[in-house]
Parts: C-alpha cells; sequence; structure tokens
C-alpha cells in the first residue's frame, strides 16, 4: 500500500492521442513498392501530458489533475485518462492523433491527423495549477504553456511548490524559479545554440561532460534551480547551483522508447511529491525510465497497468484476520519505536496485519516546529515499511489521525503507555465500529526529541536512554 497524502500532482499541457496499428508484413503492394501491413490489433492511449498524467496516476495515491485543451472528442479522451482529474480547456477540432503502423515492434509508417484550434485559460485552470502540492508541466509546444494566465499561474507556484518542466523545442520556456528543467540531450544543445555559439561540446567531450556544460549554461539562462539533462540509455546529468551529479541508466535490452521521457518526467515529479530531494527524484525518474523502455514501452502500458499492488488491509479483511494500526511522527527510528511495533505486530497475530499511519511533513512541522522533521516523509515510510513487523505504511496530513482511522477502520488502535487511552481524541471513533485502543510497555528516555538534543553534544546516549 502506498503512502498517502491529499498533495495533488497536477500536470499542465499538451494532450495527444498516440494510436498503435499491430500487424504483419508478407508481401508488397502490387501498385508500389511499399509493404502491406495485415492488421492484427489496435491500441489507443493518450500521448503527450496525458501518457505522463496517466503514468503518474499510476504510480501514487495522490490525486493526480491535468489542465490540458479538448476538442469534440473530449469524452473520448477522458475515457483513456481513467484516474485522472481533467481540468479541459474548450478548443475547437479534435485532438492531435499520431497513428503508427508496427510489425515485430519496428514502425514502418507514422501517420498524424487532428488538432485543436487556439485555447484561453479558464479559472477552474489556474485554480488547479495554484492548489497544486507539485507542478508538472508536460510541455509539447502546442500552445498551452504561452497562454499569459497560464504562465502567470505556473509563476506563482514556482514560488510555493516544486515545479517539474518538460520543455519541447516548439514549445515555451520554462518560468524562472522551476525546480527542475528536463531536456534531452538534443533538445539542450538547440536550446545553448539559441541564446550563445555551441560547437557540441568542444570544450567536454561526451557523457557527462557534455550534459553538465548544457545543464550549468540552461540553469544560468532560464534562472531556474537545476536542470537534468537526459542522455537515453546513457542516463541523466543533474546540474545544480552547488555541482553536477550524474544518474546512470540501468543496461536494458530492446523494448520501445515510445514515452520514456514522460516516464521519467512523471516519476521525477511523484518522487518530489513523496518529499524526496532533487537528486533522488532524478535517479528515480532515470531507474523507471529504464523499466519502462525494457518492458515495451507506451506500447506495453496497458500490460504495465494490469497488476495492482495489493493491497495487505483489503487481504486481511477478507480472510477474516486481524488488521492493526498505530501512529506517530517516527522522525529518528529508534529502539522504542522497534519495540512498540514490534509489540503492536505480536496483537495482529500470525495472520494479520500491522498498519503505520505515518504523520505528513506538514504534519510534523506544525506539531513539532519548523526544524522537524529531520527525516523527509519519503524516507520515514520507506524506513518504517522495510520493518519486518510492520505490512503498510499511510501518511496523513491532518494533526490527527482520526480521517485515516476512519478509512482504515483497524480492529486495534496501538499507542505507547504513556498515552491514556480513555483521553484520546480518536478512541470514541475507533470504538464506534467495534475497535479496541491498546497501550503497550512505554520505554521511558527513548524519543526522536531526545536524540536530536543529544545531537548537539558530544556526549553517546546512554543504552539506557533515561536521561
Amino acid at each position: 500500500m502506498s503512502p498517502r497524502t491529499r498533495a495533488s500532482i497536477v500536470v499542465v499541457g499538451d494532450c495527444l492521442r498516440d494510436v498503435d496499428v499491430v500487424g504483419a508484413v508478407d508481401r508488397l503492394c502490387p501498385d508500389a513498392p511499399a509493404p502491406v501491413l495485415a492488421e492484427s490489433s489496435r491500441r489507443e492511449r493518450p500521448g503527450g501530458a496525458g501518457l505522463t498524467a496517466l503514468l503518474a496516476s499510476r504510480s501514487t495515491q495522490r490525486p493526480v489533475r491535468l489542465v490540458t485543451a479538448l476538442g469534440s472528442d473530449a469524452d473520448e479522451m477522458r475515457a483513456l485518462l481513467s484516474g485522472v482529474d481533467v481540468v479541459a480547456l474548450g478548443a475547437g477540432g479534435t485532438t492531435p492523433t499520431k497513428t503508427r503502423m508496427l510489425t515485430d515492434d519496428r514502425v514502418l509508417l507514422r501517420v498524424d491527423s487532428g488538432g485543436l484550434g487556439p485555447v484561453t485559460a479558464s479559472d477552474e485552470a489556474v485554480d488547479a495549477i495554484a492548489g497544486a502540492g507539485v507542478v508538472l508541466v508536460s510541455d509539447y509546444g502546442r500552445g498551452i504553456t504561452a497562454d499569459p494566465a497560464i504562465r502567470a499561474a505556473l509563476t506563482d507556484a514556482a514560488a510555493r511548490v516544486p515545479v517539474v518542466w518538460d520543455p519541447h523545442p516548439n514549445g515555451s520556456p520554462p518560468v524562472p524559479g522551476a525546480t527542475l528543467v528536463t531536456p534531452n540531450l538534443g533538445e539542450a544543445r538547440g536550446y545553448v545554440s539559441a541564446f550563445r555559439p555551441y560547437q557540441g561540446g568542444k570544450h567536454s567531450q561526451g557523457f557527462p561532460r557534455e550534459q553538465a556544460e548544457l545543464g550549468d549554461a540552461l540553469r544560468e539562462h532560464w534562472g531556474v534551480d537545476a536542470v537534468a539533462v537526459t542522455a537515453g540509455s546513457s542516463g541523466a546529468v543533474l546540474r545544480t547551483a552547488t555541482g553536477t551529479s550524474v544518474a546512470p541508466a540501468a543496461p536494458a535490452t530492446g523494448g520501445d522508447p515510445c514515452g520514456a521521457g514522460d516516464r521519467f518526467a512523471a516519476s521525477v515529479a511523484v518522487a518530489l511529491a513523496e518529499g524526496s530531494a532533487v537528486d533522488d527524484a532524478v535517479r528515480r525518474g532515470v531507474a523507471d525510465a529504464a523499466a519502462f523502455v525494457a518492458a515495451g514501452g507506451a506500447s506495453g502500458l496497458d500490460d504495465d497497468a494490469a497488476p495492482e499492488q495489493p493491497d495487505p488491509v483489503a487481504a486481511a479483511r477478507a480472510r477474516g484476520a486481524t488488521v492493526v494500526a498505530t501512529g506517530g511522527c517516527f522522525d529518528l527510528l529508534h529502539a522504542g519505536h522497534a519495540r512498540t511495533l514490534a509489540a503492536a505486530r505480536q496483537l495482529a497475530g500470525e495472520d494479520g496485519v500491522l498498519v503505520v499511519c505515518l504523520n505528513s511533513d506538514a504534519s510534523v512541522r506544525r506539531l513539532k516546529g519548523p526544524e522537524r522533521p529531520v527525516v523527509a516523509e519519503a524516507d520515514r515510510a520507506e524506513m518504517l515499511a522495510a520493518l519486518a513487523s510492520v505490512d503498510a505504511v499511510e501518511v496523513f496530513d491532518e494533526d490527527d489521525p482520526r480521517a485515516v482511522l476512519d478509512r482504515l477502520r483497524p480492529d486495534i488502535w496501538v499507542k505507547g503507555g504513556d498515552y491514556a487511552g480513555d483521553d484520546l481524541l480518536e478512541t470514541p471513533l475507533v470504538r464506534s465500529w467495534g475497535g479496541e485502543v491498546v497501550a503497550v510497555p512505554y520505554h521511558a528516555g527513548r524519543s526522536s526529541t531526545r536524540l536530536l538534543a543529544r545531537l548537539q553534544t558530544t556526549d553517546p546516549v546512554p543504552s539506557g536512554g533515561t536521561t
């Protein structure tokens, strides 16, 4: 079960329609030297910003919204974007469509059709951007990012939340202050050549030196925080104000590279929404893009989406097992946490599950102060999920766990013994569906706050932990 918060990921950009016509070729056309494709199947999927939004929605349980232009085929496009909340800008015409003719995974021909008229931003679109937790611009050069109102909303967003910008040679430049811009190597060369003579890496040949040189020039020119220049099977090179880092790609053979850039951008945005640092987000994006290509790329999207992550809580319910939940900030894991989690897991029995309800970064800041948490929620959730006692982690944004408990409805809610069960805000709620509130032994002196205080001195933490 993936961690959940309410912070939405808003994708802004141009939606396309991709069609693959797949078949076999065993003869030539009698009236021209052209192959005859005997069609065996046809696949349709969203392309452009639509594909990016769909990939993001399948990678997270956070809400994903897509601000895009739709024409007279809007209902058809919405059907292809299942799971994505679409904020549509009206436009005349139909969605631009790219139809590929394939045999043995090789493209014989591409046919482009359709097209949309000019679009104008709506209040709903501007409000969607304003309410985003992370914004991902998927620009395919068809005018949405050039709209003055959309551009103003993106500029405002860049001052508040992470903004990832996947650019296009025919699109608009990234807004100043964007968190990360993700051109590929060819695009980066073209962008730099537009404002200064560029000799194709004359002074820094090869990977990663050319990518670092291009990224540094573009970061300064655009006034953005960071640029990640992607280089296909080599990976990506991230250039920030503090230096250069490389994210090599895992070797992959075969596969279809169509959609790899969208997969990369979507994964980066999801990682940032989960609290990852930019360099970690880029590494995740490279790894996910390589796996995406190896699995067949966009053409294998339906197969890729089929196996959903199992929900251990639903599975426990189905077999009549006990669901136990506990919660907290878990900022710095320590022995007290481990003992509490182990005791909670014992209450679930051999066949039950333990779910940890984890305060989000925003929730911890409100509870503990602006310097907390020390460890971001994505890392806290990952560390908890790695423990043998923990079956699932649920992140919540509120100041107390009642909303997440109402969704999970555990049979047992576990708190450390320093809490009085009858005095807890959530006790009446848990008891309303027949659940129990249970205290487990409290291990005095062990807390994240005490550990942080100790880190400010040179004294070791005593094994008893009582000072």
